[in-house]
């Protein structure tokens, strides 16, 4: 069994957050594509939430959220729409650690959280597709956000979920995203911003907005080439805000 904490771990205070190795501390793996490093999830649950909050990641994936709550004695409700998440956040849950903290794990669309009352929530943490850059489920499942190529109609549907998650947080409490921007016909597509906007006609304030950079996201050589080639720049970072629920 690896270490169940990281060996070296410092709370980031500025608005630029750079992880160059991905940590992989208990059950941690970067094989679920898209996942978010877990020195993300552990600096929002450390800074926006306090033990045995409970707290609700709507689109778990591979189950970082899920990990890090174990670990850091946070109640958590974790949702996704796709059935595979579902059985690889269980089995990442497959540890033992010094808390027991309740953690559900359920198969749910996000734009509905029918089984939260109103204001139950402490943080919400939320990694969602960028559209269809990544499709995480075939097209049989319809509701899949990241099935949607249409940038407008995405953010309506994400909006959906935004309604869900203002409705289910308690007053003054926050919201984390972490999302990307994308290119179409070379031209830069400022989703991340199309998403943030969704949030500040919905009840939210923008606390932070913080850039983080990927690491992941190699300049290769055919990909300087494209660049140079079409005259375009490579996208190498993402967005992370923080959001306010308003009173």
């Amino acid at each position: 069994m690896k270490d169940l904490n990281p060996e070296i771990f410092e709370e980031e205070c500025t608005t630029v957050w750079s992880f160059s190795r991905r940590g992989s501390w208990a059950t941690h793996n970067s094989k679920y594509r898209g996942n978010w490093a877990p020195e993300i999830v552990r600096n929002l649950i450390l800074r926006y939430s306090n033990e045995e909050d409970y707290l609700l990641d709507p689109m778990i994936g591979g189950g970082t959220t899920a990990i890090e709550c174990k670990l850091l004695n946070r109640n958590l409700l974790a949702l996704d729409i796709n059935p595979n998440a579902i059985e690889l956040t269980n089995t990442a849950l497959n540890f033992e650690c010094e808390y027991t903290p309740n953690i559900k794990v359920e198969l749910n669309d996000s734009r509905k959280l029918t089984m939260l009352k109103d204001e139950s929530i402490d943080f919400v943490l939320n990694h969602p597709p960028y559209a269809d850059i990544v499709k995480y489920s075939d097209k049989q499942i319809k509701e899949d956000l990241s099935n949607i190529h249409d940038l407008e109609k995405f953010c309506d549907e994400y909006e959906q979920v935004i309604k869900e998650m203002h409705r289910v947080l308690k007053p003054n409490k926050f919201c984390a995203i972490l999302i990307g921007d994308t290119r179409r016909n070379k031209m830069y597509q400022p989703l991340a911003y199309m998403v943030m906007s969704k949030f500040l006609e919905n009840g939210f304030a923008l606390k932070e907005d913080i850039i983080k950079h990927q690491h992941n996201c190699k300049a290769t050589g055919f990909c300087v080439n494209k660049s140079k080639n079409y005259n375009f720049l490579l996208i190498m970072h993402e967005h992370l805000f923080i959001f306010q629920k308003l009173v």
